[in-house]
């Protein structure tokens, strides 16, 4: 068993009321486009799929999607919602699926449930595993807020809104962290939960895609292409694996 948080029957029963705010139009078309338009004409393997926020979109573009998913109860959810998208219930560094991918996808900052550095790079590996000659592996993930914090400063919100609000620690020695959520419910009451994480900057993720035998062909700092620059908070990556 991988290093990951395994997410249980009562948080997936509340994940896509806890995460609508990236369901929204505005935020999920433009990813779905893009990952679409890098997909071609598929197949798409989505690497911890949950409830199909992503894999349910593009199934309904037509493309034929499967998943790999650690969290049984998250896979339930999405076989209520489509039963023809096949999830594999396993972890994303060593599971398999049959057939070679035009697309291997982790999106919303997923490579950071891996909590070590072995089992990131074997991610990177099971991609590259995964995908037919000319293939891409596309990861969407946060720049680690390290920068934002002061002295002597615990923590730094990375959502605040009217209906929850986030806050990430890190310890700096050895790149763990955990994300702090506290939900505003409409009965009133505050919920409190937290996810583990292993924070990854871009440089180490070119590393671990050259161990995988994979070429960055593209970099951006969201979903509509924007660019990359020092001050992005976040990362969409691209790599490719060789043609034959």
């Amino acid at each position: 068993m991988v290093s990951s948080d395994v997410w249980d029957e009562e948080t997936a029963q509340r994940y896509d009321r806890d995460t609508a705010f990236m369901s929204t139009p505005k935020i999920l078309d433009a990813t779905v486009d893009r990952l679409a338009n890098l997909a071609g004409a598929g197949p798409v393997l989505k690497f911890a799929i949950g409830t199909g926020r992503v894999a349910v979109p593009l199934r309904e573009r037509g493309l034929a999607v499967s998943g790999i998913e650690l969290s049984a109860p998250m896979a339930e959810r999405l076989r209520a919602k489509r039963a023809d998208i096949p999830v594999v219930v396993g972890d994303m560094a060593t599971s398999t699926v049959p057939g070679a991918f035009s697309l291997v996808l982790l999106v919303w900052n997923g490579l950071g449930n891996l909590r070590t550095q072995a089992e990131q790079v074997a991610c990177f590996r099971n991609a590259a595993r995964h995908l037919a000659p000319g293939g891409r592996f596309v990861i969407e993930l946060w720049v680690p807020g390290i920068r934002r914090f002061p002295p002597s400063q615990a923590a730094v919100p990375f959502h605040v809104g009217a209906h929850h609000a986030g806050f990430d620690t890190y310890d700096m020695t050895t790149q763990q962290g955990a994300s702090h959520h506290y939900h505003h419910r409409p009965d009133g009451s505050i919920t409190y939960g937290h996810s583990n994480f292993r924070y990854v900057w871009p440089s180490e993720c070119d590393l671990m895609a050259e161990l995988a035998g994979l070429t960055l062909e593209q970099r951006h700092a969201d979903w509509s292409g924007a660019p990359f620059t020092g001050d992005s908070e976040s990362h969409v990556s691209v790599w490719r694996k060789p043609d034959r």
